[in-house]
């Protein structure tokens, strides 16, 4: 039996700690399937964003799913071309009309970039008027999330950062948990780098319990109260992902893969001017596109 665990945002909503990523699963069919069978799954969390470019397989999944909506938690995010309050505003109407819903339970900024500011103030008039339950940001560092909850009326409720056995970030989850700001792992497997799924420290430690290195990733994880958000376009592997709410990784066995850390992004810099030039550049070409 699936069993799932749940945290409490800072607005006291309720949000599943497993979810479901669809990053790269640009296919409009595939990505449809791959969606209606994680549901099938037992998943309750769906995480898309604007530059995914499949919000509309995302909600004809979820409307088709014969789920309640009211059970699905469904995360979008907005593009960093539209970081301006009127683009922002207009983001969130097409999030909203291309997955087909009345409202989002989660938007997030998805970079640091452009007018952060008046795009956050967008996002907060639409959560005041109940189009989306809880809003947050995405690739922000500590003095971003603080510059930005001085300078603004809510405070983020998530902060969906990268977090993998080699990128632990622990200063940055530290803060976080100060600030009561909930962290989300984008890239929990690290895209399988550095053979991730075979390293002896993650294998010895599954073989304790009868798991595999990918679900002591997943649990590591949980255990240090972080959100996930696994993707995967094989069913068993939905599967296997999102069982691993039954057995419990010893301090010993956190230790162990705390030593794993190699204390750097395993895919880029979010500060390195150039990412910036690279990220901007492409989605103001997609914008126009």
């Amino acid at each position: 039996m699936v069993m799932t665990e749940t945290v409490q945002l800072n607005n006291g909503i309720e949000m599943p700690k497993v979810g479901f990523g669809v990053f790269q699963i640009v296919d409009e069919q595939q990505c449809e399937q791959v969606v209606t069978q994680a549901l099938h799954a037992g998943y309750l969390s769906i995480d898309t964003a604007t530059a995914y470019q499949n919000e509309s397989a995302v909600g004809r999944a979820i409307k088709n799913s014969g789920i309640q909506r009211e059970k699905i938690f469904v995360t979008s995010k907005l593009w960093v071309a539209d970081a301006s309050y009127e683009r922002a505003k207009a983001g969130i109407q097409n999030s909203l009309q291309r997955l087909g819903l009345d409202y989002l339970d989660l938007y997030l900024l998805h970079q640091p970039y452009g007018d952060v500011v008046g795009a956050w103030r967008a996002l907060e008039e639409a959560y005041q008027a109940g189009t989306i339950r809880a809003i947050g940001v995405s690739n922000f560092h500590a003095d971003q999330l603080k510059n930005l909850e001085l300078t603004t009326t809510i405070k983020p409720a998530i902060n969906q950062i990268e977090v993998n056995p080699w990128y632990q970030q622990q200063a940055a989850v530290d803060f976080a948990r100060a600030e009561g700001i909930q962290v989300e792992a984008w890239a929990p497997f690290a895209e399988g780098k550095h053979d991730i799924f075979d390293n002896p420290v993650l294998v010895a430690i599954g073989q304790q319990y009868g798991k595999t290195a990918s679900q002591v990733i997943l649990r590591w994880l949980l255990q240090r109260d972080i959100v996930v958000i696994p993707k995967t376009i094989h069913e068993e592997r939905m599967i296997e992902n999102l069982n691993v709410c039954d057995f419990k990784l010893t301090d010993t066995d956190m230790q162990r893969i705390a030593s794993l850390d190699q204390h750097r992004s395993q895919f880029f810099d979010h500060r390195d001017p150039l990412t910036i030039d690279q990220i901007f550049g492409t989605s103001i070409q997609k914008s126009r596109s």
